[in-house]
């Protein structure tokens, strides 16, 4: 016998009882640990339902073991979310945040004790932030609660829970365990269509038709998270002194900037969710007085003097500009550098511009050579996008560029000139296509 064999915790566990894992839970047993640890909803949905087909891959890579998945809601006090003290609405998010994470992990201590493996990803943050800018959360919450049955997405691409509204955070539990009864989504989405998220946006990113600007909310209201910040970075780095810091970022900023670091990224605006209406415990002062509800609750975000963060040449530039003369835009870099074609490609729908691309028809033939080759067609038409891969019909430009190169030229770490006279970017075509295309993806 080896002396691992001898040792006094292994001669223990070999003398005591096996205990079994458990492969099933009852439904009841599960939603009442999870109401006991403080959730305010539940919903349970198996690893093989169709709803995860576009995440299953990258949960099972992490977790080959998981066979049922715990959404849990908890829900947030309404009022500080919707003030125009934008503190005391990201206290209300930070506080739920970490209850929430809290009573994620007491539930899978509680499975833990019972002998079923469990796990609990961040409700938001902390991500693997190392895969940035590509995807950084391990499971998609909003999904897994919309499958288990704990609301619908509304238009501001917020989940709305039948009672609560979008007054919510979402967390998911992983076991290896099956459920013995499956949650199904809700069978009516509680978003009323009422477009108040639309109005109270400072950037319009949430457009009347159901489009949304992933670029102008990301630029904004996460300022000072991800792109945002590293953008602030790179202002820091490239200023020559001081002086030359404060032309480039306001004093409010920098101290806000601080904030953030030392209590945690604070959202500027989240106003879609403030001024929401919808749920069985929010919707009646709304349909009591609507006009009521819009003063007291829409007008203040709407009249509030801010700054509002864009991009150069984006969209959410002229909208600002536009309906909210009383704000002020201030124009910022995305501080996104996209590491693979792959990125490149899946990215362009988001963080396309409608607006900017009006009066362009046009075919776009993509070949990547080098490091990772790759084909695409981009079809800009309609103040619409259209990504496929390979190649189809006529290209009014073919682009053939080193992979390295155009990543870098995407990154402004390349100048396009000294590409093109050493072919490391081809064009056949009118480079004017060329000069449209970047319009419809400023940075």
């Amino acid at each position: 016998m080896t002396k691992l064999d001898d040792h006094p915790s292994v001669v223990r566990f070999r003398q005591s009882e096996p205990h079994p894992r458990p492969s099933r839970i009852e439904f009841e047993r599960l939603r009442r640990i999870c109401l006991d640890a403080g959730a305010d909803d539940v919903g349970f949905v198996a690893i093989d339902r169709h709803d995860l087909d576009d995440q299953r891959a990258e949960i099972l890579g992490l977790y080959p073991w998981t066979k049922g998945l715990i959404s849990l809601v908890c829900r947030m006090n309404r009022e500080p979310i919707r003030s125009p003290a934008r503190s005391v609405a990201n206290l209300e998010f930070h506080h739920v945040g970490d209850h929430t994470n809290e009573v994620a992990s007491k539930i899978v201590s509680v499975l833990e004790a019972e002998g079923v493996r469990a796990v609990n990803p961040s409700m938001g943050f902390p991500m693997e932030i190392d895969r940035f800018p590509d995807k950084v959360w391990v499971v998609s919450h909003k999904p897994v609660a919309v499958a288990a049955g704990l609301g619908q997405m509304g238009i501001h691409r917020n989940v709305i829970h039948p009672k609560f509204g979008n007054f919510i955070l979402l967390a998911t539990i992983l076991i290896d365990a099956e459920i013995a009864e499956q949650s199904r989504p809700i069978d009516y989405n509680p978003c009323l269509e009422c477009k108040l998220c639309v109005a109270a946006c400072p950037v319009g990113a949430i457009a009347p038709d159901g489009h949304f600007d992933f670029t102008a909310c990301l630029t904004h209201n996460y300022r000072e998270f991800l792109g945002g910040f590293t953008d602030w970075v790179e202002q820091v780095a490239d200023s020559k002194n001081a002086s030359d810091y404060r032309s480039r970022v306001e004093d409010p900023e920098t101290v806000s900037m601080w904030q953030s670091l030392g209590f945690g990224p604070q959202y500027k605006a989240a106003y879609c969710m403030a001024a929401c209406p919808a749920g069985d415990d929010v919707i009646g002062p709304f349909l009591a007085d609507r006009k009521g509800f819009m003063n007291e609750v829409v007008n203040p975000l709407r009249e509030k003097e801010e700054s509002v963060y864009v991009v150069r040449g984006s969209d959410a530039e002229a909208y600002v500009s536009k309906r909210f003369p009383h704000k002020k835009p201030r124009r910022v870099g995305g501080g996104r550098r996209l590491r693979s074609i792959r990125s490149f490609l899946s990215v362009l729908p988001h963080a396309f511009q409608r607006h900017a691309s009006a009066g362009l028809d046009a075919t776009y033939h993509f070949e990547f050579t080098g490091e990772e080759p790759a084909a695409a067609t981009v079809v800009i038409r309609g103040k619409s996008i259209q990504v496929e891969p390979g190649h189809v019909g006529a290209a009014d430009l073919r682009i053939v560029a080193d992979s390295r190169t155009w990543l870098g030229f995407l990154a402004k770490e390349r100048n396009l000139a000294w590409a093109l006279i050493r072919r490391k970017i081809r064009l056949k075509g009118s480079p004017r296509l060329l000069v449209a295309f970047g319009r419809c993806f400023p940075s």
